[in-house]
């Protein structure tokens, strides 16, 4: 066997995997199955308000756009279930489907045809989906769920999977995204300019100013400047310096993980990111080896379990014989060259997709061909990721409101967002709220260059059930407002001492109208009465 071969193998061959990670690969995905569980449920209560037949942002349109625009390419360009039927039935099947699969991956119940379920069915949201799945987020969980097809053990009950290796090259790529989701962060902050990085204000106001704070970051929020400024160089050294220890022997992985994955926790008690940190504490743990996380094992649970007390060497496994076990063995080798071929195109594929534009970061010009990336740019499977290059300076709110007489406003009560001062900030993730999380990114731009919010406003005229799900409540039960507009307030945190003496949480200013306010005539026709009076907010 040549050496290009032997590389090949040592790689790509789920038989010469490694024998030291079963109990990191099962921590991985079960933790995997509950991601994909909290997207999905959060997509029940949400989708046919975001993008169904009667939501914000049809899928129907989009899609009839896509086709206009494309013609037959549109099924790689948006891969998605959704050509078939974007019915509020399909949508729902979608969810339902996807909660089934994902649980069955929790269960370790055949998890490698579950997961493709699940990705599958996660794809056919976000590619149809439009301005309500531009997140990292989204890309994160798409990576790591297509780079877990090939991670998982086959089977259908396959137990720790010990007779079911996984390609070398799948653990190194789930490693290889939670290093770049860190290092790219950090290159971007660098990169970016923008001076809060540089004078180590960034954490000042970060805590209040994120999409959805929490209660503990409002505590946190009022620590002293000298511990949000150590926060910021504790930033750096993750971003820039630790993580390269993934890099290292053993003994250094295993720092790597003890200091990354609190900080991932502290970062989940302090900022609602849906799913975001979940996956990143979830990709640590492949960080460690068995014999670090066996201890953790109950003993009743060790059944099956083959811990190496170290790496097994390297096995050079010897083309079979044709002529010893007739056709179906020659078939059978036949399938397995195929298979090999399968994993090392794919996996190659998305190394190549994923590291092309790390190293242009920092030489922009390298020859390099860019078509492969543009090919998989669709699938979200191989994702360029860089978190909080500009710290946002201020905190804005968009909020609804109706009014029958145009004098007397009733606002629309949120579920998650900011609104009553007197509210304390939830912590809600992994459960991801997503026209909550627009409305935030809506309120730092034009409603312009946001229509979920002048189609938000003709929704709720329209009495929308699916739209006014996405509300706490409905303030007019009755029959809709004759007006709705979409008002913009500044929010900040109060200090210690007005929350122990009035209560409240938060400060807000009324900055004024952030869109058209809309009325609806006697014929049923909509039309602008009243035009925005801010046209976008000052940093």
């Amino acid at each position: 066997m040549n050496r290009a071969v032997q590389l090949v193998r040592h790689w790509f061959a789920p038989e010469e995997g490694p024998r030291d990670a079963y109990v990191a690969r099962w921590i991985f995905l079960r933790a995997l199955g509950l991601i994909y569980f909290s997207a999905f449920y959060s997509l029940v209560f949400q989708i046919r308000g975001l993008i169904g037949p009667e939501g914000i942002l049809p899928a129907s349109e989009y899609l009839a756009s896509v086709e206009r625009s494309l013609g037959p390419l549109r099924f790689w360009f948006a891969p998605t279930l959704l050509w078939f039927s974007s019915s509020s039935h399909m949508l729902m099947a979608l969810c339902w489907v996807g909660i089934a699969a994902s649980l069955l991956v929790v269960l370790n119940i055949w998890p490698r045809a579950m997961l493709v379920a699940c990705f599958v069915c996660f794809l056919s949201f976000v590619a149809a989906a439009g301005d309500f799945s531009g997140y990292q987020s989204d890309g994160m969980l798409l990576e790591a769920g297509f780079i877990a097809l090939f991670f998982a053990p086959g089977g259908f009950l396959p137990g720790w999977g010990c007779a079911s290796l996984a390609p070398r090259a799948s653990l190194f790529l789930l490693q290889w995204e939670w290093f770049r989701i860190y290092f790219e962060s950090g290159v971007v902050k660098l990169a970016s300019g923008d001076p809060q990085w540089r004078h180590l204000t960034a954490m000042d106001q970060y805590y209040q100013n994120g999409p959805l704070p929490t209660w503990i970051g409002w505590y946190v929020q009022h620590l002293p400047h000298w511990f949000h400024a150590s926060t910021v160089v504790a930033t750096f050294a993750l971003e820039l310096v630790i993580v390269w220890m993934l890099f290292l022997p053993r003994k250094w992985r295993i720092v790597c993980f003890l200091i990354a994955t609190p900080w991932q926790i502290v970062v989940i008690l302090t900022a609602n990111y849906a799913f975001l940190n979940y996956i990143v504490l979830a990709m640590g743990f492949l960080l460690l080896d068995d014999r670090f996380l066996v201890r953790f094992v109950p003993s009743r649970w060790l059944d099956g379990l083959h811990v190496a007390d170290a790496p097994a060497p390297e096995m050079e496994v010897a083309d079979a014989d044709p002529s010893h076990g007739g056709l179906r063995e020659h078939f059978a080798q036949h399938l397995r060259a195929l298979r090999l071929a399968v994993i090392a195109v794919m996996l190659s594929w998305v190394f190549y997709d994923t590291t092309v534009p790390l190293l242009q970061m920092a030489w922009r010009s390298i020859p390099l061909p860019v078509s492969p990336i543009a090919a998989l740019d669709p699938f979200r499977i191989a994702n360029q990721y860089g978190l909080f290059a500009v710290m946002t300076p201020n905190r804005y709110e968009i909020e609804f409101q109706g009014s029958n007489d145009g004098v007397t406003w009733t606002a629309y009560p949120f579920r998650y967002k900011p609104q009553d001062v007197k509210q304390p900030p939830g912590i809600y993730a992994p459960y991801q709220p997503r026209f909550d999380w627009n409305l935030w990114f809506a309120s730092l731009g034009t409603w312009t260059q946001y229509p979920i919010v002048p189609r938000t406003e003709e929704a709720l005229l329209n009495n929308d059930p699916d739209v006014l799900e996405l509300f706490a409540g409905d303030p007019f039960p009755d029959k809709p407002p004759q007006m709705v507009r979409a008002v913009l307030w500044q929010y900040w945190f109060s200090s210690m001492d007005e929350k122990r003496a009035e209560g409240i949480w938060w400060h807000r200013t009324l900055l004024g109208t952030y869109a058209p306010t809309l009325a609806k005539d006697p014929e049923g026709r909509i039309g602008i009465v009243m035009e925005p009076t801010i046209q976008t907010p000052e940093p």
